[in-house]
């Protein structure tokens, strides 16, 4: 059995998320990983089966010889930041990032803050399931603590990432805090800018998490931008790692668009390192032929910020997201931060001397057209017969095709991409009438 997706491990509280498999999780975390100061982090969200599971961890963790600092609700770039600067040996975020509140998961960070490789979650798998802990006893046993004041270090921290000659005087920005981690902490720093800040959904009770608030219901947002007459909107996702940007007249910022504008940024400011950015598959051809212009090289990974970050390693960038809203300048965050990307697109919209509908207008997307195959058997694509030559005639039209098999349901994801709707719609037919053919 498998327990780690492409986030760490994610479930419904109470029936996948124990306080069983937490507790052995966390053990197996402790012993995998090399032992230096005896220090983890534990930070988590505003679900109410946050306290189930914080406990559990702490109990696992003390039980083999470590010492927790718990620092409650924070977002997790921030336990990210904070497992490093706090010297520890490890970092475990307690969220399940945009999902309802009746689901949790369980995020690791090793002791730079990074998230651990696939090699590590596999050997904390087999640790899990040899369920043969080396408990301690008397003196050896480990003690906890709860610190309150280490939402400071992280808020200097993030401030830091604002260009120094400028600041946030006269601008209104609403901002969405998904009734998350970030409720408290987000206001703050744009307040301590200068910004008239209008903050919404900045009230959890436990079982309100992204409830039609956040990044994955932007709309709300958007009408408080134009109720308010602000001059831009930022909606984060439960634990703010995802940003979402409204412009002044009430729209949404695509998520392309905003890569766009911000790569161009900073290679204007020549501060995009190595002059490339990473982005995933999943991201339009018309971001990457605009970036082109300016001889901005695109990579893309699989669907999946870790994706996205081993693909700036693996060709040394500062800069990379997905469109879905997890955005990296890794010159400030060892992951997706919605607070830093937010920062960093107002101080683009703001030495653009535009607006936020014009400033982020660069380039227009090319259509797309998806659909999704339910399957009984995930048969691999390479072994289906005549897929390769169905899919290279995609290709030969000059369109772009992303066929995958959902991650967690049995479907096959179907996209077309190109410069004509209709000529996409026609190819995209041509695919789903091929492996329907082929897979039901």
């Amino acid at each position: 059995m498998k327990l780690f997706g492409t986030d760490g491990v994610r479930g419904k509280a109470g029936e996948f998320i124990t306080p069983s498999l937490a507790m052995n999780l966390a053990m197996a975390f402790g012993e995998v990983i090399p032992k230096k100061t005896g220090k983890i982090l534990v930070g988590k969200d505003t679900r109410r089966s946050g306290y189930m599971i914080e406990n559990a961890i702490v109990s696992g963790l003390t039980a083999i010889g470590y010492d927790v600092i718990q620092i409650g609700p924070m977002p997790t770039p921030a336990i990210a930041f904070l497992t490093e600067d706090m010297r520890c040996d490890g970092g475990i975020m307690i969220s399940a990032s945009h999902n309802p509140y009746y689901d949790n998961g369980i995020k690791f960070f090793n002791n730079e803050g990074n998230k651990l490789s696939q090699n590590i979650e596999e050997a904390i798998e087999r640790r899990y399931f040899e369920n043969n802990f080396n408990l301690k006893t008397g003196k050896d046993i480990g003690k906890s603590k709860r610190i309150d004041d280490v939402i400071g270090r992280y808020i200097v921290h993030i401030k830091s990432s604002f260009p120094k000659h400028l600041n946030l005087n006269g601008v209104r920005i609403v901002i969405d805090t998904a009734n998350g981690a970030a409720y408290k902490v987000a206001p703050t720093i744009f307040s301590e800018l200068g910004a008239d800040v209008i903050t919404i959904n900045d009230n959890p009770n436990g079982f309100n998490i992204n409830q039609n608030a956040g990044a994955m219901h932007p709309e709300f947002l958007a009408q408080k931008v134009k109720e308010y007459r602000a001059d831009i909107g930022f909606a984060l996702d439960g634990d703010a790692d995802r940003l979402v940007v409204v412009d002044e007249n009430g729209d949404l910022v695509d998520g392309d668009k905003l890569l766009g504008a911000l790569a161009y940024y900073l290679h204007q400011k020549g501060k995009l390192k190595n002059n490339g950015i990473a982005v995933t598959v999943m991201s339009n051809g018309a971001l990457e032929d605009f970036l082109k212009k300016y001889g901005i090289k695109v990579y893309r990974s699989k669907v999946g910020d870790k994706y996205v970050l081993e693909v700036m390693k693996e060709k040394d960038l500062n800069f990379g997201g997905e469109q879905s809203g997890h955005i990296i300048f890794s010159d400030y965050a060892k992951t997706g931060d919605g607070l830093v990307s937010a920062l960093q697109a107002i101080a683009y919209v703001l030495e653009s001397g535009k607006k936020a509908s014009e400033a982020f207008n660069l380039f227009e997307l090319y259509p797309q057209v998806q659909t999704n195959i339910n399957v009984s058997e995930k048969i691999p694509l390479e072994k289906i017969e005549g897929a390769d030559e169905m899919l290279k005639s995609v290709e030969k039209e000059g369109y772009r095709h992303l066929v995958r098999y959902s991650g967690t349901e049995n479907k096959l994801r179907l996209l077309v991409e190109g410069k004509e709707h209709k000529k996409a719609k026609e190819l995209l037919e041509k695919l789903t009438n091929f492996f329907k053919s082929k897979l039901s």
